[in-house]
């Protein structure tokens, strides 16, 4: 991932998180959706079944914050963001996520750079893309 041709994050396997931080979000939206991240078994195991964890496939993470995930397009043809939590707000908890992430899995996560025009590249294991939203699950 690069900000202005220089590199800011970068991971060999692993995940890539695109964090969309809403209004409603808070302190326990984070820990549930930190821990969900680690331990969801979405990695093969010998046998090539999705069974194993981040934590046991020994993968890395790189966070991107990416409030363009909460676009309403219900109306009109521009989306609206009305949903997502203010900057500042978004910021703040989008650092706090990523501190929980990093306890969880022993070690640093990568990060991209909040509100910057971010390149960010990727080569999908898969294709497996999976999307987890606090809103439709409790704990």
């Amino acid at each position: 991932m690069t900000v202005d041709d220089e590199r800011v994050g970068q991971i060999g396997r692993g995940l890539l998180l695109l964090v969309g931080i809403g209004q409603e979000d808070d302190e326990a939206t984070l820990e549930r959706m930190a821990k969900k991240v680690v331990d969801i078994r979405i990695f093969a195991d010998e046998q090539g079944r999705t069974n194993r964890s981040l934590l046991e496939a020994g993968g890395r993470l790189l966070a991107v914050s990416q409030f363009t995930l909460y676009a309403d397009t219900r109306r009109g043809r521009r989306p609206g963001f009305t949903y997502a939590a203010d900057p500042e707000k978004a910021s703040a908890l989008f650092d706090r996520f990523c501190e929980q992430l990093e306890q969880l899995v022993g070690g640093p996560v990568e990060r991209g750079v909040f509100g910057a025009m971010m390149q960010v590249h990727l080569v999908n294991d898969g294709p497996v893309t999976i999307m987890l939203d606090s809103a439709e699950w409790a704990g």
